[in-house]
C-alpha cells in the first residue's frame, strides 16, 4: 500500500479525488488495488486503451459501478467540464477516482471551475521515509542512488535493467506526453534540452545559456522547462529572496523526480535525493493538511549558498544543506542559521560515521533524517 492510499480512501467518501504523478511511478497500481481492496464492484477505464475511450466518451457504465476509475483523462481536451457534469448529475451513484502523468491541477483549463467538488493528491517514487517491505534502509539507499525510487527499478535494484526502463520511458514520455498535450514540433531538440539538464542538476540554471546551445530562443528554452515541469519529469526550485537584501533574484535550479535521472557525480546524485525526499514530503503535507509549502534555496551576491529553505505559509521552517562526505559544518549554513533564525539548521551528509549536534546545528546522515515513516 503506498503512502498516500488510507488518505485517498478517506476522501473518497467526500468528493472525487485526482491523483496526479510522474508516468510508472504507481498511480495505475493505486487505483486498481483501491479498486479491488475496497470496491470489488467498480470499474477501470483507461482513456489510453480504444474501448475504454469509446465507453468514456458514450458513458457506458453500470449503476453498480460504485467507484469509477478513470485513467490519463487528462488528454480527453474536453476533460473538464466532461467530468464536472458527470459528478454533478451521479455524484450520488457513483465515486471518482481520476489519474494523470501530466499535471491535472495544470491542465484544468476551460470551461466551468471544479473547485469545490475534488480533492487533489500527488504520488511520488519510493523514498527513504517510504520503504518496501523486506528493503532494509541502507539497500534502499544504494538503490535510490543508482536506479532511483521508481518502483519497477527500485525493487528490481538492477542497474542494467533501469537503464533500459529508464531510455524507454523517456521515450515515451516525450513522444507520446509530450504530443498529446503540448505544441511542440522538434522532439529531438527536447530530448537534448532534457539532457543537458540532467548533468546540471544543483548548479544555477540560466536558461539563455541552454538556448544559446542549442541555437533556440530563451523563449522557447524557457517554455520547454515548463513543459518537462508538466510533465512531472523535473521540478523547480526558486530562490528564497525574503529578509536577504543581496539575494540572487532569478536563476532557478532544476532537479528530476526520478533521482536515476542524474548524470551529474554522486554528490549533484545526492543532493537530487534529498530534494526529492524533501519535495515529496511538502506535497503530502500540503495536500492532507492544506498548508502552502514551499522548497526554496538561498545564496546572495557573495556566492554563500545553502542548498534547500522549506517555507510554510511564508515563515522559514528549516535550512538544509546537503553534503555527500563532508561532515564539517557548512560556513554558509552556519551563516544564515544565525541570521535568519529558522526554527531548525540541518546539514545532511551521506557518509557520516555518527550524527551530531553543534550549537543550534544538527548534523545527521540521510537515512536517520528521513527514519519517520511519511
Amino acid at each position: 500500500m503506498r503512502y498516500i492510499t488510507p488518505y485517498v480512501l478517506a476522501d473518497l467518501k467526500q468528493k472525487m479525488v485526482f491523483v496526479g504523478g510522474p508516468r510508472q511511478v504507481g498511480k495505475t497500481t493505486l487505483a486498481k488495488a483501491v479498486l479491488s481492496e475496497n470496491f470489488p464492484a467498480g470499474r477501470y477505464l483507461n482513456w489510453d486503451y480504444d474501448e475504454d475511450r469509446q465507453d468514456i466518451l458514450r458513458k457506458r457504465w453500470s449503476t453498480e459501478n460504485n467507484l469509477l476509475v478513470f485513467d490519463e483523462l487528462h488528454k480527453f481536451p474536453r476533460w473538464k467540464g466532461w467530468i464536472k457534469g458527470i459528478y454533478d448529475v451521479s455524484h450520488e451513484k457513483h465515486t471518482f477516482l481520476i489519474t494523470g502523468s501530466a499535471r491535472l491541477d495544470i491542465y484544468r483549463r476551460g470551461g466551468d471551475s471544479l473547485m469545490g467538488r475534488y480533492h487533489y493528491w500527488r504520488l511520488h517514487p519510493f523514498t527513504l521515509d517510504e520503504i518496501p517491505d523486506g528493503i532494509s534502509p541502507e539497500e534502499a539507499f544504494k538503490r535510490l542512488m543508482t536506479v532511483g525510487g521508481f518502483p519497477e527499478p527500485f525493487l528490481d535494484g538492477d542497474e542494467r535493467h533501469a537503464r533500459r526502463w529508464r531510455r524507454e520511458r523517456f521515450d515515451r514520455v516525450l513522444r507520446e506526453d509530450v504530443r498529446d498535450l503540448e505544441q511542440i514540433r522538434n522532439i529531438q531538440l527536447l530530448g537534448m534540452f532534457l539532457d543537458m539538464l540532467r548533468y546540471r542538476v544543483g548548479g544555477l540554471i540560466t536558461v539563455s545559456n541552454l538556448a544559446s546551445d542549442l541555437q533556440i530562443s530563451p523563449k522557447t528554452a524557457k517554455a520547454w522547462l515548463e513543459v518537462l515541469e508538466r510533465m512531472y519529469l523535473v521540478f523547480i526550485v526558486w530562490p528564497y529572496t525574503k529578509s536577504l537584501p543581496r539575494a540572487v533574484l532569478k536563476p532557478p535550479k532544476v532537479y528530476f523526480f526520478d533521482n536515476g535521472d542524474v548524470l551529474a557525480d554522486e554528490g549533484a546524485r545526492f543532493e537530487n535525493l534529498v530534494a526529492a525526499s524533501l519535495l515529496k514530503r511538502l506535497h503530502f503535507l500540503e495536500d492532507r493538511d492544506g498548508y502552502r509549502y514551499e522548497l526554496r534555496y538561498i545564496r546572495d551576491k557573495e556566492g554563500r549558498e545553502v542548498d534547500f529553505a522549506v517555507i510554510k505559509e511564508g515563515r522559514l521552517e528549516e535550512l538544509i544543506e546537503a553534503k555527500y562526505s563532508d561532515d564539517n559544518i557548512s560556513k554558509h549554513l552556519l551563516y544564515y542559521a544565525k541570521r535568519l533564525k529558522p526554527e531548525k539548521a540541518t546539514q545532511i551528509v551521506a557518509n557520516i560515521r555518527r550524527p551530531y549536534d553543534k550549537g543550534q546545528i544538527r548534523v545527521v546522515d540521510p537515512i536517520t533524517y528521513f527514519r519517520e515513516p511519511i
